[in-house]
């Protein structure tokens, strides 16, 4: 009879045989190698690269604002988050699904250094993601339209929510010994995400949330944005470097190093989530609303061929964007409009935050037209509708209010000089169509075409625009009188009039 003697492995020191820095600093650069080349971080990285370039080839129309063009580069990292903390997570609890990790006792390096290596294991795959969103940052900022400047507080957002989700995950495998914690932590990260912030309520809870979207208004100066963009991104870090921290503790890390590195961590997000939180300033508010209410005590103005632009500063370069929509329909019209002088004036309305979208009266004095902070795709005919609508009805406030045959008038002016009017015609009426009434969209109050009124400026658009531009200015007068009807302006422009009678006269 033989017996076997099993010995437990005796745990060595690693301090005393100096492996030290060096030995976490080897096993980090493995770990992050397997973490890059995992197969859910890298199909990660392939879709992100694919959004990126499908996304940003036609974003914003070529017209980007950099102050909401960082913002849209917080989202997708999230994508590389989930899959870091899935593989970071598999990587941590590899010893336990091989049954090893009772002999990596006898080895130089205990299981707190090995937990720092994977929280370091980290750091490319956070600094590949900082890549991505230059990347994304850098071809808006880089096109000819853009305007505005970026935050680099906010770009800071999507690696360092990597970070975080990715520490969350080795954290996760020191405290759970359990391959289904982490997917079920990041569907919990998914739900929060999808909603916006974490289930405390409010614009604190939200803030609270690590990617904070802000969309559906208008874009507003840099100056008047009012996120606390530094304030979360401290947070941020400090939320990362806290479960970290936590991670490496778990792991059997007892050095003072840890337990300092926690308490600056700790100390940098409650900084940085009480500071997020405290709401917007009243110097703020009051810029906000002078910018509202009184732009012209916060623009520049240029003059170009007999019209003044007035915008935000980081809006100029634009007015050559406008001027040129202005040269083309005042060179339609008759001898008086096309020696008047016009005022554009951008204006918004920020009182009410980002995420507002409230309508902007129209101006009620004589000869000035509204312009927005977005530009290009749909806004282009939308502000040429505008200009139209002031030269033949004199103000934007009587141009609204417009349902007689000048509409017609408005409407050819609008869109006979794009390259495709038919095309310009159905992006700017709310519909998206050609026939039948519709309301027609502007930076102000909409305009109303009729069906008869359809009817009319679609056959004028068929027609060469020189033909038919010589009998605009010809009968400029009657064009532009209230008495015209629809079927009198077919007739003078050459078409067929109306299929059906305006609601306005015959």
């Amino acid at each position: 009879m033989s017996a076997v003697l099993e010995e437990t492995p005796v745990a060595v020191d690693g301090r005393a045989n100096g492996g030290g820095a060096r030995a976490v600093l080897e096993l980090a650069r493995l770990e992050a190698r397997r973490l890059v080349l995992s197969v859910p971080v890298l199909i990660a990285f392939v879709l992100y690269a694919v959004l990126i370039v499908w996304r940003t080839r036609s974003s914003w129309d070529g017209f980007p604002v950099l102050q909401d063009a960082d913002r849209s580069t917080q989202g997708w990292p999230l994508l590389v988050g989930f899959a870091v903390l899935l593989s970071a997570n598999f990587a941590a609890l590899r010893s336990r699904r091989h049954h090893t990790e009772e002999w990596f006792g006898a080895l130089v390096m205990p299981r707190g250094r090995r937990t720092a290596a994977h929280v370091l294991s980290l750091v490319p795959v956070v600094l590949l993601t900082a890549v991505f969103v230059g990347g994304q940052f850098g071809w808006e900022a880089l096109k000819p339209g853009a305007v505005g400047q970026g935050s680099p507080a906010e770009l800071l957002v999507g690696p360092l929510t990597v970070l975080l989700l990715g520490a969350g995950g080795i954290l996760l495998a020191r405290l759970v010994a359990s391959a289904w914690a982490a997917p079920l932590l990041g569907v919990f990260f998914l739900f929060t995400s999808m909603l916006g912030s974490l289930p405390l309520g409010g614009e604190a809870g939200a803030w609270l949330s690590p990617v904070v979207s802000t969309s559906g208004g208008q874009p507003l100066p840099s100056d008047l944005i009012g996120r606390p963009a530094a304030w979360h991104a401290l947070y941020l870090a400090g939320v990362a470097l806290c479960l970290a921290f936590l991670a490496v503790l778990a792991g059997g890390g007892r050095g003072a190093a840890v337990k300092a590195g926690l308490a600056v961590a700790l100390v940098m997000g409650l900084v940085g989530g009480v500071a997020q939180s405290r709401g917007e300033s009243a110097e703020l508010v009051a810029a906000r609303e002078r910018a509202s209410v009184s732009p012209e005590k916060e623009q520049k103005c240029v003059e170009r061929d007999g019209t003044t632009y007035c915008a935000f500063e980081e809006w100029m370069p634009r007015t050559a964007d406008w001027a040129d929509v202005v040269d083309r329909v005042r060179s339609l019209t008759g001898d008086e409009a096309r020696d008047r002088s016009l005022l554009v004036r951008q204006r918004i309305e920020a009182r009410y935050g980002l995420e507002s979208d409230s309508a902007i009266p129209p101006l009620t004095r004589r000869d000035q037209v509204t312009v927005g902070t977005e530009w290009g795709g749909n806004r282009v005919p939308e502000f040429s509708a505008a200009v139209a609508a002031v030269l033949v009805a004199g103000s934007e406030q009587a141009g609204s209010q417009v349902c007689d045959g000048r509409m017609v008038t408005v409407m050819w002016l609008a869109l006979s000089w794009q390259d495709d009017p038919m095309d310009a015609l159905r992006r700017v009426r709310l519909d998206d169509s050609v026939q039948g009434s519709a309301i027609v969209l502007s930076p102000t109050d909409p305009l109303s075409m009729t069906a008869g009124q359809t009817d009319v400026v679609r056959r004028l658009l068929e027609k060469p625009a020189d033909g038919v531009a010589a009998k605009v200015r010809e009968h400029w007068s009657e064009l532009t009188s209230p008495k015209l009807t629809t079927a009198r302006a077919a007739e003078l422009l050459g078409v067929a009039g109306p299929d059906e009678a305006d609601s306005c006269g015959a």
